[in-house]
């Protein structure tokens, strides 16, 4: 469990240095507040902080805490051999790839969904729309929806494929972490609950076709949102 949150830690904080939300120079939360945030361990905390350390994202001084450095022009493979997102490049590629994959596997889950695996997507939703003042918390919701209907689609290739990206898949908008009561910020967060609400009545429904354009309607527009808002 301890290495999943310390991946999903890792994987905010490379984001948050990706999009610049976090400058090279910058030093990054304390250890207490990234406890707090995120409520989990010292251990996790430090061993997240240890793997941007080696990606060469982050430096630590004793006495004075961890800072965010330059991201490298070509980023580093990630530990599972996959392709590692780095660059803004990499995420309008990303979600490029992931049109085509997740389309067709929302198609599939439409047809193959069990009442356990939609509860699921369900499930997900619903913490996805209650973290809009936890900008942490509704990236791993999020996550989470689209592993669901991954699993759904009865093919395990979606799933691996997922999970292979990991939590970093999910760009992270600068809009979406200005949270409080950021007009823009709010209307990004309530046009992404309505995209993935569309997204699981078509699969709940049953509709293929319907599925696979909310699906793809929903990535296009996180393409354009990305290239519009700088993520």
């Amino acid at each position: 469990m301890s290495r999943n949150l310390t991946a999903d830690l890792a994987a905010d904080l490379r984001n948050r240095i990706v999009d610049g939300d976090i400058q090279p120079g910058d030093k990054l939360p304390s250890e207490n507040t990234l406890i707090g945030e995120f409520g989990v361990s010292r251990t996790v905390v430090r061993a997240a902080l240890t793997r941007l350390q080696a990606e060469g994202l982050v430096e630590t001084e004793r006495g004075r805490g961890s800072f965010a450095l330059s991201p490298p022009p070509d980023g580093p493979t990630a530990a599972n051999g996959t392709r590692a997102v780095v660059t803004m490049e990499d995420r309008i590629h990303l979600l490029e790839f992931r049109i085509g994959v997740e389309s067709e596997a929302a198609a599939l889950a439409a047809g193959n969904r069990t009442d356990r695996q939609l509860k699921a997507m369900l499930n997900a939703l619903e913490d996805f729309t209650a973290g809009v003042e936890h900008p942490a918390h509704a990236m791993k919701a999020d996550y989470e929806f689209h592993r669901a209907i991954a699993a759904a689609s009865g093919n395990p290739f979606y799933s691996d494929c997922l999970a292979s990206l990991g939590q970093t898949m999910i760009a992270m908008p600068r809009t979406r972490l200005m949270t409080g009561t950021e007009h823009y910020a709010r209307d990004h967060f309530e046009q992404v609950v309505h995209e993935h609400g569309s997204i699981y009545a078509a699969i709940a429904d049953g509709d293929e076709s319907s599925s696979s354009a909310a699906m793809r309607s929903h990535l296009a527009n996180s393409r354009r949102r990305l290239r519009a808002g700088r993520q």
